[in-house]
């Protein structure tokens, strides 16, 4: 293990602070993610070109501003923590947790780009007076299809977090 420059109290408080991160940017990913797709859903339910082109460009800047750099956060909290307390990436739960937590991102940046489509999409519609086009049908379905599991995979590493199942 690595010798810290410091005293053992203000190792414990650095690790507490990463540890605070870690759950803090975990909350927002979860809370952020369900957000975006209940007004997503909301908006897409009115069919009302307008209502959906704002309620998407929102939902993309709340992804620029929240998710992504949660996402970064969250990734980087983690391997700390785990180096800090030499823990092997090989640990069931880990592992696993890993695993899901690229799965997931491989779910979610298609999913970006979706949003961005649906939200220029509803957009021009709007601004045509015209109604949404078969592609922003499309993109939402893809959308939904590719948001569940995304979702499903976040819960799940909530839950391996918080059990740490040894498998």
């Amino acid at each position: 293990m690595l010798a810290w420059p410091c005293s053992a109290a203000e190792a414990r408080v650095g690790y507490l602070t990463v540890k605070w991160l870690h759950v803090m940017s975990s909350t927002l990913l979860f809370g952020t993610g369900l957000g975006i797709a209940f007004f997503m859903w909301k908006a897409h339910r009115t069919g009302d070109a307008r209502v959906i082109a704002a309620t998407a460009r929102t939902v993309v800047r709340a992804d620029a501003c929240f998710t992504a750099p949660a996402v970064l956060v969250q990734f980087a909290s983690g391997l700390w923590l785990a180096h800090r307390l030499s823990m092997p990436l090989s640990v069931f739960w880990l592992k696993w947790a890993l695993v899901l937590f690229f799965f997931v991102g491989a779910c979610w940046l298609p999913v970006l780009w979706l949003q961005v489509r649906a939200h220029r999409l509803a957009r021009a519609a709007a601004e045509r007076g015209a109604p949404l086009p078969a592609g922003y049908h499309r993109a939402m379905g893809w959308w939904y299809a590719l948001a569940w599991p995304a979702f499903a995979g976040v819960a799940a590493i909530f839950w391996l977090m918080v059990v740490k199942p040894a498998g």
